[in-house]
């Protein structure tokens, strides 16, 4: 699969799965219909970019079951459930184990593509913020441990006197670690490299 945002629809009712199909394609955007839950896994590796419409009862693995692989396969495409009356409640624990949002039949077709395109600009913004936490990655492994141990501690707010004082270096030897600091991180203020660490340890608590 590639990374041109994709809505997949996953429905067992092939009738419900091609109007689906003809409604999103009508307003220009990339298709792909399943009719079970396996059938979207046996593909879905390579889902890195979308949204995933489907039916909260499917024959075999439902949308729950399906929501909970995806989260165990690591892949994170928002999820908006389609349910009945009567499995409204069951909708509401899908969103609470993560799904973005559920509708319920019969629902009009521009609520869907509303839906639709809440999720897949949330999704753009998910996948920008994880390109941005890689360049940022990237770019603490270009500091030497010195420089890194010196940033930890600039962006706890502490000055380069107190620096100098806890690494028992002298004044200037941290003035020019933090310079190297600055420049490898390619920060223009100290605001800013508190905002690449503070984007960085978010990322890495979110993903435990």
């Amino acid at each position: 699969m590639n990374e041109n945002p994709t809505v997949y629809v996953v429905d067992d009712d092939k009738a419900v799965r091609d109007s689906l199909k003809w409604l999103i394609e009508s307003v220009g955007l990339q298709v792909k219909n399943y009719e079970t839950a396996m059938d979207f896994l046996n593909e879905c590796e390579g889902a890195t970019a979308g949204a995933l419409v489907v039916d909260v009862r499917l024959p075999g693995m439902s949308g729950l079951d399906l929501q909970d692989q995806l989260k165990k396969r690591g892949i994170r495409l928002p999820v908006i459930i389609i349910t009945g009356h009567g499995d409204v409640p069951v909708a509401i624990r899908a969103m609470k184990a993560g799904a973005l949002d559920f509708i319920e039949k019969p629902f009009s077709d521009q609520v869907l593509l509303d839906r639709i395109r809440d999720a897949l600009e949330q999704d753009a913004e998910r996948r920008e913020s994880m390109m941005q936490r890689g360049e940022i990655e990237a770019r603490l492994k270009r500091l030497t441990p010195r420089e890194r141990q010196v940033m930890d501690l600039v962006v706890q707010g502490r000055l380069n006197k107190q620096i100098a004082a806890e690494l028992d270096l002298s004044h200037k030897t941290i003035e020019v670690h933090r310079a190297h600091v600055m420049e490898k991180m390619n920060a223009g203020s100290l605001a800013e490299l508190v905002r690449m660490a503070v984007a960085v340890e978010t990322a890495s608590k979110t993903s435990v």
